[in-house]
Parts: C-alpha cells; structure tokens; sequence
C-alpha cells in the first residue's frame, strides 16, 4: 500500500499519538529518494548543505538561491516525507518583507511544503508573519549554527539556569507565534526534556537526548561519510570506506587495462542506438 503525503497536521498529531518523529536532512534526488523510500517522516533539507555538501567552513555563506536550487532537487524526487527548507542567514534577519518574500520563494520556486528559521524570541514575531501569509514554520533553537560567531563555536547550549530559562521561554515563544515544530539542538538532555513536556508542538532533537518527540540526524553523518562526527551521531554504515575503495578499483581497473572490456563497449553504430 502507498503511503500517503505527510502533512504538517499530520506531524503535530505525531506528538498527541506518541508517534516518534523521523528527519533525516538530504541534499538531492537520489538521497532524497532512498530516504523516502525508507519511509522517513521529514526531509529537511538544510543549510549544513554549505559545509556537507559545497564545502564552507560554516552555513553563514549559502545563499537562498543555493537552496533552491538543492530544494528543487529534493522536491524531484516527490518525496511522500514532509519537505522542510532551511531559511539561510540573512533571508529573513533583515526584514520581515524579506522573510515572507524568501519563504514563499522556498515554496513556488523550490516545492517545499514549510521552512525553518533559526533563532527564539528575537525571531517569534518574523515566525508569526511568515505563518500568517500561509507558509509553515518549523522553529530552532539551542545551538543555531547560523549564530555561531556570536557563541564563539559550536558549544552545547543551556548550561546556566539564566540560559535554560531562556530556552524555555524560546520554545514557549515559537510555539505562539504558530510554529508546528521546533529543532532542539546540542542542549542538555533534562532541558529538552522539559520543553518537549511543556510544549504542544513536536520537538526534534539533535544532540538532545532522547526525549524528545523525533530526531534528526544529517544523512551524510549517519552514513558515515565524514570522519570527523559529533558525539551525538551514530553511524549507521561506513560508506566513506565502501566509496573509497570502489574510486581505488576503478582506477587500478583502468590503469591495468581491464576495464573496459568488450562486453563493456557497444560493436557498432546500431548497436549504440539500441542502448
């Protein structure tokens, strides 16, 4: 049987159910498309597609028109799983004109189904009114990487009783701007806890334990495709050796001559148009 497209009501009723949550973050039609077929329940596609996948040393230089592009990639793939579109820094920080331009850019142009944008309740206020022009929001606070000049490095967030505080009132703050979900990212496990008791919407950790109401994990982590991880990730294969080793046989294969062979080349011209 076909599973049916996952809605953004769907996901909120998630919670209510004690269904736990799936998000898998991907860049791509061919990794969306083995996601989906996994059956996950969310795609975010994220602006950790600077450094995974174009090589940034942080997220703060993609562009709205970065994502798009990789949005639209995803979206080809017509993913079952809920398409959720990172909002870049500086796409929505300026102005909230700029944040229902760009988030509606994410939906008409990209395909997305909602979007995320980073930050608390300095950014409730721009969630509302991305909200109220029709475009769903997923919130994220704790550890925001698009902040990371401000907290010097990528550090767990929450460990004073001040900072806990805040991140409640956060979660508290998103939740009434009319968020459907919040990320909660590298915080303390009792803190994330706390909020996902204390609020009606869905959280999504990543790095925050195992309490929350989903999980969210990079799909190039968890395939383990990068050596250096997080201590919250757990690698699920080693495809870095797997691909590694495959590039070293090509290679050798075509150095020494045995690839290609002649059942691996068309004879002729009519046979190269039947293939």
């Amino acid at each position: 049987m076909e599973r049916k497209k996952i809605t953004v009501p769907k996901i909120v009723r998630m919670k209510r159910k004690g269904k736990r949550i799936v998000m898998v973050s991907t860049y791509d039609f061919p990794f969306a498309r083995l996601a989906d077929e996994a059956g996950v329940d969310i795609i975010l596609v994220g602006d950790t597609l600077g450094m995974v996948v174009l090589g940034y040393e942080t997220t703060l230089p993609v562009t709205m028109d970065e994502m798009i592009i990789h949005v639209k990639a995803v979206n080809r793939a017509k993913p079952k799983a809920l398409v959720v579109a990172d909002m870049p820094f500086m796409s929505f920080q300026a102005s909230v004109r700029d944040a229902i331009a760009n988030a509606g850019r994410m939906i008409k142009e990209g395909g997305a189904d909602a979007v995320k944008i980073e930050g608390g309740r300095c950014v409730a206020s721009t969630a509302r009114a991305i909200v109220e022009s029709k475009v769903p929001v997923m919130g994220h606070i704790g550890l925001t990487p698009q902040a990371v000049r401000v907290f010097g490095g990528y550090r767990v967030q929450g460990k004073t009783e001040n900072a806990r505080s805040a991140l409640i009132e956060d979660a508290r703050a998103l939740q009434e701007a009319g968020c459907f979900a919040i990320v909660l990212e590298a915080i303390p496990w009792p803190l994330a806890k706390q909020i996902t008791e204390e609020v009606e919407v869905p959280t999504i950790g990543i790095g925050a334990g195992p309490f929350c109401d989903g999980q969210v994990l990079v799909s190039h982590d968890l395939l383990g495709l990068y050596e250096d991880q997080p201590r919250y990730v757990r690698r699920y294969a080693d495809l870095a050796s797997i691909i590694r080793q495959a590039f070293s046989s090509y290679a050798s294969d075509v150095r020494n001559g045995d690839y290609p062979r002649i059942e691996e080349s068309y004879e002729d011209p009519e046979d190269h148009k039947n293939h």
